[in-house]
């Protein structure tokens, strides 16, 4: 059987990876490279001609500065032509499923969109993109209508998904879930970049790695900081944020909480992998306070250096951590909006703070959980697994 041409379309591919998605991509496109020939269509800046598997970056237009999605229209265009000549076309994120949809269309190629987040369920994209926001859920909208499949990355963001768009054949949405290398995700006894960040060996540290946006829940964090044990640090591994006034706010909440409790450290900007893997090692909890998580790979990455989690217990979070075994889920009472903002609050504040401390007070539980975490990420949640399904998934339409 001759193998497959695929082509995976994306915005994130190394190194210009900030989330989920991008993660994603980077290891299905590894694991993908073992059985089809894969050629890696994304934003950004040449990639080096030697990269196995193929990478293609594609630029906007020219004269389309600060208008983020029309930029994005612009490169799937460029993808859609680019991709002549494959069997599949595998999009992922509206970034680049017009890209797919597009394909589609010009080429007669099988379009498969992989949905890692769902635009209406993420209304806060307003404040970064403007009426741009209108414009990324067009192309969502169109492009996993027309898809000859759909990937969803959960169960329960599989429900989402045809909630948002009734016009999609449940027939042809599948759950195949986010996956880990915990050969590369696993204890890191060095201390090194502890050390380098000013993190205290000697007191137990709570962290947080995210993004600054809406969906990932960091102000609610902040909000039950307040009640942390005193003798624990609170590290805080987020980039730059959506918005300014995000930033500000965040900024504003930081400065407030320095300036009533000690060992609050702020690690701005992207970390290297390694850097990562060794925090999470370290670290007492990890904690996920996301209002809206399709799946949470961040959790993962968690659970296999070993660390037990507190997160929201929403989306498909559930299906990653499993409540009293790796980790607590915080109850979440979202609003009846699309912002999926706790309806109350201060209420939900208070019980990610209640986890935690539950376990900061209890290091062999967490110790434990943390322990759990790691043999649940290597049985259940391997790479390998999850390129096998998409593989099989690509057989079934050509």
């Amino acid at each position: 059987m001759p193998e497959l041409q695929v082509a995976l379309c994306t915005r994130e591919y190394p190194p210009e990876v900030y989330g989920g998605a991008g993660v994603h991509v980077e290891y299905l496109a590894r694991e993908l490279a073992r059985v089809v020939d894969v050629t890696v269509h994304c934003f950004g800046g040449a990639r080096p001609a030697d990269w196995r598997p193929r990478v293609v970056a594609h630029s906007p237009s020219p004269g389309l500065e600060g208008a983020v999605a029309l930029q994005a229209m612009s490169v799937d265009l460029a993808m859609a032509y680019a991709v002549a000549g494959a069997d599949v076309i595998h999009s992922h994120t509206w970034y680049a499923n017009l890209a797919g949809h597009l394909a589609k269309l010009a080429h007669d190629i099988p379009h498969v969109a992989t949905v890692h987040s769902l635009e209406p369920f993420r209304p806060w994209e307003a404040e970064q993109l403007g009426g741009g926001y209108a414009v990324s859920t067009w192309c969502e909208r169109t492009a996993l209508e027309a898809a000859d499949a759909v990937i969803a990355v959960s169960h329960e963001h599989r429900r989402d998904l045809l909630s948002a768009y009734p016009a999609v054949d449940p027939a042809r949405v599948a759950v195949i879930g986010n996956g880990i290398d915990t050969e590369e995700y696993r204890p890191d006894p060095a201390t090194d970049v502890l050390e380098r960040y000013g993190i205290d060996r000697g007191r137990p540290y709570v962290v947080f790695v995210g993004r600054v946006t809406r969906q990932k829940g960091l102000t609610h964090l902040l909000d039950a900081a307040w009640e942390l044990q005193p003798s624990a640090q609170l590290v805080l591994c987020a980039g730059a944020a959506d918005t300014r006034d995000l930033a500000a706010e965040i900024e504003s909440k930081v400065g407030e909480l320095r300036a009533r409790r000690d060992g609050v450290i702020w690690i701005e900007g992207m970390l290297e992998k390694r850097e990562v893997i060794q925090l999470l090692t370290h670290a007492a909890v990890f904690v996920c306070p996301s209002i809206y998580e399709p799946l949470g790979i961040v959790n993962l990455e968690a659970m296999a250096c070993e660390t037990a989690v507190v997160a929201t217990d929403t989306g498909g979070i559930p299906e990653v951590v499993e409540d009293g075994v790796t980790g607590l889920l915080v109850p979440f009472d979202p609003v009846d909006d699309a912002s999926r903002s706790p309806r109350d609050p201060e209420r939900f504040a208070r019980a990610i703070a209640e986890r935690v401390n539950r376990l900061l007070a209890d290091p062999g539980e967490a110790r434990g959980m943390g322990a759990a975490g790691r043999e649940r990420a290597v049985a259940d949640f391997s790479w390998a697994s999850v390129a096998e399904r998409v593989h099989a998934l690509y057989r079934t339409l050509v």
